[in-house]
């Protein structure tokens, strides 16, 4: 029991940050910027429609309301744990500090289900608007590489979509600094066009589509809430970053809750204007906003807007394979898993062969998993990594009452705790085939944990 529970201690997870094996070059812009480019990308271009026309109607404003409020709970207990503990890994090391080697290896593999699950489930989004961009142009790619087995639409392989997460893990295995500079401007382009789909929609918009506002009830609204959770994992990939920031202490609380209150007005807007344009039994599509605009006679605007989305959820795959990268390095460098995880290249100082292996994965599952089964998977692991870390923050106070942190959540225990039953509230209005493929995800990592991971642990 004493090895199962044993933590790994403050000072030896800090001693990991002073030997700048990666180098320090982002700044807070850069930060909320990798946030953003996470958070907003297939959240608001394509789950928006989906959830719209099958969970929640016009009720989406509120389905996104109901998880922002979750998230921000969430990230109050992420900001201080990025401020006490700069270290990467992100609920993982802080697992480990509070609760443990057994919790902290399992949540751990929880969240590389998520990552490589939301960079697969971003990609094929990416696919549907990039193809919807090549129709303008009157190119129409074979419907055997275009689409998943799974969607029924006569597709062998989702073809676009592998090819992007190959192209992204090209670029991130290349260096921290290149990767970030592509994003920010990527993601420049990215709230350019959102503003503009806004300004331009919002003349369009007739109330009467807004009703019913709630088609599926106060359920709907409760289980489009938990879908949408889909789009909210970006800050969790901020807290990934802690050993490639300067000042670190400072800087990561303001980005993540930053990056959460910006993604979380853009989201209600977008979503606003979306129903109210087009009625939300129409929006069941790939590419819902180039849809509405088409719809109201946009379509000049409606090609921009592809054309953004393409660039847009690019800076969703690139922020992903990042934060899931950055995960395996610091479970691999506690022993946890294998250690070609956690060799850093010389040259691009980064994990070079993780990355690649990484990249390969998710382009495997993106060319063969329709997105929705992919969406509740990813929603599952988010909702359980927000759970322990409002747990953990607990714990946290309570074993290191002295410990500095630039930003403290307050009311604690009482907040974490709401954040805890939150999330837990939400977890159960996923789909049941949801829940066996977590247990089942969860089974096999734990067996995985008592074969190899609890005798290589550097704890050991």
């Amino acid at each position: 029991m004493n090895q199962l529970f044993r933590k790994k201690t403050l000072n030896l997870m800090l001693a990991h940050s002073e030997k700048k094996e990666l180098a320090r070059t982002m700044s807070l812009m850069d930060l909320i910027f990798l946030g953003v480019g996470c958070v907003i990308g297939t959240g608001i271009f394509v789950v928006t429609g989906v959830v719209a026309a099958e969970s929640a109607g016009p009720g989406i404003m509120l389905s996104f309301v109901l998880a922002g409020i979750a998230c921000a709970l969430a990230a109050f207990c992420y900001a201080e744990f990025s401020s006490a503990v700069p270290v990467s890994g992100s609920v993982y090391t802080y697992t480990y500090a509070t609760l443990g080697e057994l919790f902290a290896f399992l949540i751990g593999w929880d969240l590389m289900l998520e990552y490589v699950m939301a960079i697969s489930a971003v990609s094929t989004g990416w696919s549907a608007y990039f193809q919807s961009l090549l129709a303008g142009f009157h190119i129409h790619l074979p419907a055997v590489l275009t689409s998943a087995p799974s969607v029924g639409k006569g597709g062998f392989i989702d073809l676009p979509a592998v090819l992007i997460i190959l192209a992204i893990t090209a670029l991130v295995s290349k260096g921290v600094k290149e990767s970030i500079k592509f994003n920010n401007m990527m993601v420049f382009v990215k709230l350019a066009v959102i503003l503009l789909f806004i300004a331009v929609g919002i003349w369009y918009v007739k109330p009467d589509n807004w009703v019913p506002f709630a088609p599926f009830g106060l359920q709907g609204i409760v289980t489009g809430a938990a879908t949408v959770f889909f789009a909210y994992i970006g800050f969790d990939v901020i807290a990934t970053a802690s050993e490639e920031v300067k000042n670190p202490k400072k800087t990561m609380p303001i980005g993540i809750i930053a990056s959460l209150l910006i993604c979380t007005l853009l989201y209600m807007a977008v979503s606003g204007v979306l129903t109210g344009m087009i009625s939300y039994t129409k929006l069941n599509v790939g590419a819902p906003v180039a849809l509405a605009l088409e719809t109201v006679g946009q379509n000049s605007v409606a090609g921009i807007i592809s054309i953004g989305a393409v660039f847009g959820i690019t800076t969703v795959i690139l922020a992903l394979i990042y934060a899931q990268v950055r995960l395996t390095y610091a479970m691999s460098r506690d022993g946890l898993l294998p250690k070609q995880f956690s060799k850093v290249n010389a040259k691009t100082k980064t994990p070079f062969a993780n990355t690649w292996l990484t990249g390969f994965v998710a382009a495997g599952i993106a060319g063969f998993i329709d997105l929705t089964t992919l969406a509740h998977l990813v929603n599952m692991g988010t909702l359980a990594a927000f759970t322990l870390i409002s747990i953990a923050v607990i714990v946290l106070r309570k074993k290191f009452p002295d410990i500095k942190a630039s930003f403290r959540v307050p009311f604690v225990p009482v907040l974490p705790a709401i954040s805890a039953l939150l999330c837990l509230y939400l977890a159960l209005s996923l789909p049941f085939i949801t829940w066996i493929s977590f247990v089942i995800w969860i089974a096999i990592g734990t067996v995985i944990y008592f074969i190899y991971s609890r005798k290589h642990s550097k704890l050991n």
